[in-house]
């Protein structure tokens, strides 16, 4: 499918660490690729990718992506979470790289539940198996229709020239969003080797690239970053952040130090896919969902999604999101303003209560985030025997002198908040991003 829709687009394609690629090199290992594979797999087979982006994975993804079988992309990044998905999914093969030759494994492992991992491919389509952190660690797994993602996009009139650079995951439907738009609209992209700052800001400037899409966590490391400065990223005409709740003060920082670059609010799930948005300016929280495969009611205060790329549920865990009717409750709290517009304020199941008080955490980390000397926060609950649970905050910080910074924080908070939302205790520790480009 995608092999038809770039035929025709000429150039540079992707630049990975071994070097640059052109459309027509990657049609040509996407081809040798099937010549290789053809007759491997059965009919619902679940077959694992092992790698991150590089020109040959990517590569093997869309030689797969028109086959009847299961794609399981994972990224390594510890060995336990590594072996938990493994055991959820029993796949039927393990595809990986060594210097860029492909190495076939196959197992003998078995799952009970080979109905409910087919459903896409009895369709006549391939899936795509992909993971969402659950409340107790393990992770959810949840079959995404490939097919219908792919031809969800919108080919263009004529090929694009903007230049992005891809750090979202291989197996993050984020990452693949990003990249199957790239490939669909002929947009060359670079892939890092590692996704540092310092790195990125390097290639930005190397490879002058025009689109950034990122976390809000990756962009507030980014701005501390010592190479971090307009000369260094003059080509940047657009970021784009999401997957995790952004901060006005870190969007401010952002609107003062690159006032030329344009900032969009993404967002989407794993369960519904990604949704085309629009913010309300470049220095605001809100934004628009303008997207005409997806649906959107607000009730409770909570987002209700509903899209034609939609999971049918997790395999492998309650299901109690997922309604009869379609809606998927997203568990993202929002507030709207008169012109239609939401600010996603907190997630439902981060609620603190204080003695039968509701607190917002957000209500709190931004007021907590103007202190000087704070490059973010997280604040969340713990137990107590008197009022059920107290509020605590985490601090992250640069800073050495952390009893002054506490004195401020205390004071701010107490003069901007009610008594119970005060923090009772605070954290401190220096901001470090998760190798999923989230706050630890």
């Amino acid at each position: 499918m995608i092999v038809e829709l770039i035929k025709n687009y000429k150039g540079e394609c992707i630049t990975d660490q071994n070097g640059s690629y052109e459309f027509s090199d990657l049609i040509t290992q996407i081809n040798d690729f099937k010549t290789l594979l053809n007759g491997k797999f059965r009919k619902h087979d679940r077959v694992l990718i092992y790698s991150d982006y590089t020109f040959h994975s990517i590569s093997l993804l869309i030689s797969l992506s028109d086959t009847n079988i299961n794609i399981i992309p994972i990224v390594k990044t510890t060995e336990s979470e590594y072996q938990e998905k493994i055991e959820s999914v029993s796949p039927h093969f393990t595809l990986s790289f060594d210097n860029n030759k492909l190495i076939i494994e196959k197992h003998k492992l078995t799952s009970n539940k080979e109905e409910v991992f087919n459903e896409v491919t009895k369709q006549g389509n391939t899936g795509i198996i992909l993971f969402s952190s659950g409340t107790t660690g393990k992770p959810k797994v949840m079959i995404q229709n490939l097919t219908k993602i792919i031809s969800s996009i919108k080919t263009p009139r004529r090929q694009k020239s903007l230049r992005f650079i891809i750090l979202l995951m291989f197996d993050h439907i984020g990452g693949l969003n990003t990249l199957f738009n790239c490939l669909i609209n002929g947009s060359p992209f670079v892939i890092p080797k590692d996704r540092s700052p310092s790195l990125v800001i390097s290639i930005i400037n190397k490879h002058q690239v025009n689109i950034l899409p990122t976390t809000p966590t990756f962009l507030n490391l980014f701005m501390m970053d010592e190479s971090f400065n307009y000369d260094n990223l003059k080509s940047l005409k657009l970021i784009t952040y999401g997957t995790e709740r952004m901060s006005g003060v870190i969007l401010n920082k952002l609107n003062l130090n690159l006032p030329r670059v344009k900032l969009l609010q993404t967002f989407g799930t794993s369960e519904t896919g990604i949704l085309k948005t629009q913010s309300k300016s470049s220095n605001s929280l809100f934004f628009k969902i303008l997207d005409d495969e997806k649906e959107f009611k607000i009730e409770g205060d909570e987002l209700y999604l509903r899209s034609k790329t939609q999971v049918n549920g997790y395999v492998n865990h309650s299901n109690d999101n997922f309604l009869k009717d379609g809606w998927y409750a997203t568990g993202d709290l929002v507030e709207t303003d008169e012109e239609g517009y939401i600010k996603i304020i907190g997630r439902k199941n981060k609620i603190i209560n204080v003695g039968g008080l509701k607190v917002l955490p957000k209500e709190i980390e931004d007021v907590i985030n103007l202190v000087n000397g704070v490059d973010d926060s997280t604040v969340f609950s713990e137990r107590n025997n008197l009022v059920g649970n107290i509020v605590c905050a985490k601090i992250f910080t640069q800073s050495e002198n952390i009893k002054e910074l506490k004195s401020e924080i205390k004071s701010i908070c107490r003069k901007n908040l009610d008594k119970y939302k005060v923090p009772v205790k605070l954290y401190f520790e220096k901001l470090e991003m998760s190798n999923r480009g989230k706050k630890l």
